[in-house]
Parts: C-alpha cells; sequence; structure tokens
C-alpha cells in the first residue's frame, strides 16, 4: 500500500511505455565512452587518495585534529569504495571498458560480504523481484515490517530497535542475508548447504578484520604509533561507512510513497510491466552533486533499477527524461529530501510494528 496517484495503463500504454524506457536505454549504452571511463578511474583515485590518506594521518595517534580528519578520510573512502566503485561495478556498468580492475564478476570490495553473494541477493533476487512480497529479502530484510501487506509477527513490536542494530552493523547483516539462516532454521535447506556460504563468509570476515583491526593496528606498533588509536579510527570508519549505506538504502526502497506488489503480478509480465514495478517501487533523493556522488548516485534509485548495468553517472541527466515519460504516462516520480524521505521510512519503522496497523 502507498499514496501514489498513479494512473492505471492499457496493454497498448504499457507497451509504448516500455518502447520509450527501452529506446532511452539504448540510446545512452550508444553514448558510452572515453569519458565515462575517466570518471570510474578518477574515483578509484579519490578512493585510494582517501584511504592511504586516512591511514596516514591515523599513524599520528589521537591529536584531535588528526585523528578526526583521517577518520573521516577513511571513513569517506569507504563510502566511495561500497557506493560509487564497488556496488556500480558489480552491475557490470563498466564492463565494456575490458578491464579486469572494472569487470563485474570479478570485482571484491572492501566490505565483510563477500562480492558473489551481492551479485546474487541483490544483482539477480532484488533487481528482478523489486518490492515483490515472498521474493524480495531486501523488503525489510526478513527482521523489519515496513508495509501493511506484511504478515506481522511478534518481533516486530520491537523493530525499532532490530533497525538500529542492523544500521550499525549493516555491512554484516547484509552478508548474513545471502546465508539465508531463516530457511535453516525452518528446515527448508540443509547444513550441508550453508556450510560452504558460511566458509565464504567466514574467510572474507577474516580478512576484513585482519586488515583494520590487526594489520594497521600493528603497522602502528612497528612504527611507534599508537595502536588503539588506529584501531579505533577503522571502527569509527566502518561504522560511519554502514550507517551512511544503510540511509540511502532505506530511503531509496522504503519510502512512504514507494509500493509493494503481490508475487501473482509476475505472471505474464511484459518488458512495460517491469520497468512500471520499478518506478513504482522506488525513491529519489533530491540535492546536489556531492549527495549523487556520496550516494553512488543512489539517490536517483529510480533511474537505478530502471536501467541497472547503465554507469551511475549517467543517472542525473537520464532522471529528466523519466520523469517526463513518467508524467506523459500519468505516473508518479517519487521525489523529495534525504531528510523528507528518510522520516517517513522511520514512520513506517514505528508503525508498522503493532498488528493493528494493516494487518495481512
Amino acid at each position: 500500500m502507498s499514496n501514489r496517484p498513479d494512473r492505471e495503463l492499457t496493454p497498448a500504454e504499457l507497451e509504448a511505455f516500455g518502447q520509450e524506457l527501452d529506446a532511452l536505454r539504448q540510446r545512452t549504452l550508444a553514448d558510452l565512452g572515453e569519458a565515462d571511463a575517466r570518471y570510474i578511474r578518477r574515483v578509484r583515485g579519490v578512493v585510494r587518495l582517501c584511504c592511504w590518506s586516512g591511514r596516514a594521518l591515523l599513524m599520528l595517534g589521537w591529536f584531535p585534529p588528526t585523528w578526526l580528519l583521517g577518520t573521516l578520510l577513511l571513513g569517506l573512502g569507504k563510502i566511495l569504495e561500497n557506493m560509487e566503485l564497488g556496488h556500480n561495478v558489480m552491475h557490470g556498468q563498466y564492463d565494456w571498458m575490458n578491464d579486469p580492475e572494472f569487470a563485474g564478476r570479478q570485482y571484491e570490495w572492501d566490505i565483510v560480504g563477500p562480492a558473489d553473494f551481492w551479485r546474487h541477493t541483490h544483482n539477480h533476487v532484488h533487481h528482478t523481484y523489486t518490492n515483490v512480497l515472498g521474493m524480495d529479502d531486501d523488503v525489510g530484510y526478513g527482521v523489519v515490517r515496513l508495509f501493511p501487506e506484511q504478515r506481522w509477527k511478534p518481533f516486530y513490536r520491537w523493530q525499532p530497535l532490530w533497525v538500529t542494530i542492523q544500521a550499525l552493523l549493516f555491512q554484516y547483516a547484509v552478508a548474513i542475508q545471502h546465508l539465508r539462516l531463516d530457511k535453516l532454521v525452518k528446515g527448508r535447506i540443509s547444513k550441508e548447504e550453508v556450510r560452504p556460504l558460511a566458509r565464504q563468509f567466514g574467510a572474507k570476515l577474516a580478512r576484513q578484520w585482519g586488515k583494520d583491526y590487526l594489520l594497521f593496528p600493528l603497522l602502528a606498533l612497528l612504527l611507534g604509533a599508537n595502536a588503539l588509536a588506529v584501531l579505533t579510527g577503522n571502527l569509527v570508519a566502518n561504522l560511519l561507512r554502514n550507517l551512511w549505506t544503510f540511509l540511502v538504502i532505506f530511503c531509496g526502497h522504503f519510502t512512504e510513497e514507494a509500493a509493494v506488489f503481490a508475487p501473482e503480478l509476475l505472471q505474464g509480465e511484459t518488458r512495460g510491466h517491469w520497468y512500471l514495478r520499478q518506478l513504482r517501487g522506488s525513491s529519489n533523493l533530491s540535492g546536489g552533486p556531492l549527495l549523487h556522488i556520496l550516494t553512488g548516485n543512489l539517490s536517483h534509485q529510480i533511474e537505478h533499477h530502471l536501467f541497472p548495468d547503465l554507469p551511475a553517472r549517467r543517472y542525473a541527466e537520464l532522471a529528466r527524461e523519466v520523469r517526463l515519460i513518467a508524467q506523459r504516462y500519468g505516473q508518479h516520480y517519487n521525489c523529495g529530501t534525504l531528510w523528507g524521505q528518510f522520516s517517513t521510512v522511520l514512520r513506517r519503522i514505528w508503525i508498522y510494528r503493532l498488528p493493528a496497523a494493516g494487518m495481512a
């Protein structure tokens, strides 16, 4: 359920709607070139500069300006790597460059969740079944009721607490999602099926923890620096990345005007239907270039869901045309400020914790 003033489209209109968006996608694909390649290489360079300069400043210890600046720079580097580099590269947005460093199926990002997990749960499942109840696990991530169509369960009473924990540990929540522990508990999958995934997760976790919480603190000791300051700086940088990623993702999917769909809607779904579902199930954020870069251009969540394999730097220009297409077909284009959209997310979390709020 959502407060969207959308007009229902006839089959002919749906076909035309899909054709217009297909044509927009093809025009953009034909225009990709050196400017896009330079951009993503610059992003990679900025990520490296932020991370290494941040780590260097942390070696200077607790001295307030350097520790704070070092932590913020490291956190910024991690956010950019997660959002604008890793997420977008893994969607195959730069596969056309034929550069192994930007190959979607090979990229491994700087979080505890293995990239292979994300490529399945996000690229395949979420983007195929966006906001379809029972098929898109991202709707509440199994622990949060955000729409009245979700069947209420007793533990939802405490979901403000669950969401807070999820936000603080977001990279772990994303990784564990792929293990499908809920199905294991219910006996729908076996331990043998989960075991190799758990080993893969454990190996990636060990590498990430070893780098941030062992390697660099030990290096600080060898250099006569304050290892605790380095460890704490790494911890806070990861926390900043977790909170920002959580904020952006929840604002892109669970605002007041975002819609969810019954599985029956997928029967006979055409390309036009699929595009329409992406439009109605997504939320954009208004803001300037800095906001768009820091969100990995997921501030244009509508365009990302419509065109996940197009370079995200193109979403701002695509948004202007998508908005006009939506208007021509009587479809609401959901866009608002970051804090305005997040306030509606918080409202959903609070209201739908109780069974009386639209119990399905």
